[in-house]
């Protein structure tokens, strides 16, 4: 079978666990097998910003069950399949960008094959909460920092000084929570941000963010993903629409209903040094209501 000339056909945006698709490719990697579909539930890391780690769960042919222990974005211009690891920007034109399905290499399954794929709940709903508190915390640590500038900056969603787009270094979406590393370098500096009094100041900013992040869980703000189009590189888009108004933020994850299914989040700042630049780590922390 040719290698797919289409993006993967994505149904994790709406919150969807199950998916019936056929297998499109299958081809060896490492030690595991990569299985392609016409279409998945699966949420894949992205290769270009990692920050969500892939879902678990399964693919089933018949009776016979084989569990996803990764899924990945491959690319194919149509000649090779790169899987992972890509030699192009996501989207680059003649190119499909497709979700690779990693499971063990003994597992019987073949191209043309009618499977069911299938989320993990629970694992689906603790990242979905993590990445959720991770954009509402960005948006309340803008906030909090707004009076540190001295210059006009870039504005976020809701019209504070986006430092969150600007120092952002890393962003890493854990079960529930996240950590996210900002760069306070020479370039964040001349841009107009003022770190001094940062460090002694740590406990009074995660207070600042805290209450923030307490006013819109308590106003229970409705969460969506919007996107233009049905395939993995098409524009996503997290919209939270909190008491100061709609706040957009691209994003390809998956999120929870609303603010208010994080229950408590909690942020704590810690100041580390990486080569010489001071990092501002931000630990954001959810606890959902159990059933």
């Amino acid at each position: 079978m040719a290698l797919p000339g289409i993006d993967t056909v994505v149904t994790f945006p709406t919150g969807d666990l199950r998916a019936t698709a056929s297998v499109v490719h299958v081809a060896p990697h490492g030690e595991r097998l990569a299985v392609i579909t016409e279409r998945t539930s699966i949420h894949p890391v992205d290769h270009a910003w990692p920050d969500q780690p892939a879902d678990r769960g399964v693919l089933r042919r018949g009776d016979r069950e084989f569990a996803v222990r990764d899924a990945v974005v491959a690319a194919t211009d149509g000649t090779e399949l790169h899987i992972g690891d890509l030699p192009v920007r996501t989207g680059t034109d003649g190119w499909a960008f497709l979700v690779a399905h990693l499971i063990d290499a003994d597992a019987a399954i073949a191209e043309g094959d009618e499977v069911e794929v299938e989320a993990d709940a629970a694992t689906r709903r603790s990242l979905s909460i993590g990445h959720t508190a991770c954009h509402a915390a960005s948006l309340a640590l803008n906030r909090a920092l707004a009076g540190r500038w001295s210059k006009a900056a870039r504005e976020d969603a809701l019209g504070s000084p986006d430092f969150d787009g600007i120092a952002i270094a890393s962003s890493r979406i854990h079960p529930e929570g996240s950590v996210d590393r900002y760069r306070l370098n020479k370039s964040l500096r001349r841009a107009g941000f003022d770190p001094s009094g940062l460090a002694d100041g740590l406990d009074a900013l995660a207070a600042s963010v805290d209450a923030t992040l307490a006013e819109w869980v308590a106003a229970d703000a409705v969460v969506r993903v919007e996107r233009v189009g049905e395939h993995l590189t098409d524009r996503r888009t997290w919209v939270c629409e909190l008491p100061e108004g709609s706040a957009r933020i691209p994003c390809g994850g998956t999120h929870a209903g609303s603010l208010g299914e994080l229950g408590t989040v909690r942020v704590a700042f810690e100041l580390v040094d990486d080569g010489g630049t001071p990092v501002l780590e931000m630990t954001t922390t959810a606890a959902p209501a159990r059933d």
